[in-house]
């Protein structure tokens, strides 16, 4: 697989990508916080409690406003196992599904832990977050397909009926990975979606949906970028439900102003392939970024899933200045979300100076260990 490490980056070309990798990573959070509160709603439910228009603002969800739930937690640890896949890459050992899949643990630990565990220094600083420890509704799919420490493969998933849109939506960080042909980006977060989502529509939306961001972050309109995921899912085995999905997504922009009906049509029964039409439609019909998000989160189904979808489209598409500055103001974690950003978008542009033949930086290889942790059990895994 190709990566982006080792390739030449201009000054201009570094602070755009930074600020598309900002964009993707506080889009998708700031979605999934608008669209928390009401994520067990239908949509009279929702215009009964926020008004006509539904939720136009950030809303009481987990305690506080502008909240996020268990999608932008397994986000986070997206990023960094892909950061920590890239440091890997120096010792010979480098099989990023299995990075992954240690930085999906790492998460599942916060579930069931009260806090971090600070002698296991090969979690890295991402798990000793405390504020990661929340346990914010987690599906049954993540808790079941983490559970444990066999990886679930598309030869052999996990949750093999599963059809959720989770392993999805946690799925935009593989899109930046924009040194990467756009077919390894797609088999990349396919691989890493059957861990926990085993159905072909599962995995296969978030494969779809991890292209779009990437031609995104290379500076593609969405269009463009939703037609080469149609290309690359047209020679994949199940594909059909999801391209289905996303031309109906780009029909439906066709038809006129949006509506609330529309979306609800776009839904379906809220597995991810609709989930993700809704977010593709949603971000390209949308007045702007703030209109976009409200469009996304206001129908009877995952709100929040369809929040963070759309939120990382058009942070990709646009940049994080195009995010609404009065939410992110006020989103849980942000400091955090800034740091792991910035720390990816280091690693893709400067890795060798941090990991390469000319040495090592010990402060970054202590915050992104090359080593991995105890396994859940107990069972210690050698490092590397």
């Amino acid at each position: 697989m190709g990566a982006t490490a080792g390739a030449a980056w201009g000054r201009t070309e570094q602070q755009d990508f930074r600020s598309r990798v900002r964009g993707t990573l506080l889009g998708s959070a700031v979605g999934d916080a608008l669209g928390s509160p009401v994520g067990d709603l239908t949509l009279k439910e929702i215009q009964e409690a926020h008004g006509a228009e539904g939720v136009v603002d950030l809303s009481f969800g987990y305690g506080r406003r502008g909240a996020v739930s268990h999608l932008t937690q397994l986000t986070l640890f997206t990023l960094d196992g892909l950061i920590r896949a890239q440091v890997r890459r120096d010792t010979g050992a480098w099989h990023p599904p299995t990075d992954l899949h240690r930085a999906y643990l790492r998460w599942a630990s916060t579930q069931r832990d009260w806090g971090p565990d600070e002698r296991r220094k090969e979690d890295g600083w991402l798990a000793r977050e405390e504020w990661l420890y929340a346990r914010r509704e987690p599906p049954r799919a993540c808790l079941v397909g983490l559970g444990d420490e066999t990886m679930g493969t598309l030869d052999c998933p996990k949750n093999a009926e599963e059809q959720g849109v989770e392993a999805a939506a946690r799925s935009a960080p593989f899109g930046l990975l924009v040194g990467w042909e756009p077919q390894l980006v797609m088999q990349l977060a396919v691989e890493c979606a059957a861990q926990t989502h085993g159905h072909p529509t599962a995995y296969l939306a978030a494969g779809a949906y991890a292209v779009i961001v990437h031609g995104l972050a290379r500076g593609e309109s969405l269009d463009t970028a939703v037609q080469r995921a149609l290309q690359l899912l047209a020679v994949r085995p199940g594909q059909q439900p999801v391209a289905d999905a996303l031309q109906q997504a780009l029909g439906a922009v066709r038809q006129g102003m949006p509506t609330p009906a529309r979306i609800e049509d776009l839904a379906g029964d809220g597995t991810a392939e609709g989930l993700l039409s809704v977010a593709v439609y949603c971000a390209l019909v949308g007045e702007d970024t703030r209109h976009s998000l409200c469009l996304s989160v206001n129908h009877s189904g995952p709100s929040a899933a369809t929040g963070a979808l759309t939120g990382a489209l058009l942070g990709a598409l646009h940049g994080e200045t195009a995010l609404p500055p009065a939410w992110l103001a006020e989103l849980e974690g942000r400091p955090t979300m800034l740091v792991l950003a910035d720390d990816f978008a280091m690693e893709m542009t400067q890795g060798p100076a941090l990991h390469g033949p000319a040495g090592s930086s010990q402060g970054w290889l202590a915050r992104y260990p090359r080593g991995y942790a105890a396994l859940p059990g107990g069972t210690p895994v050698p490092a590397v």
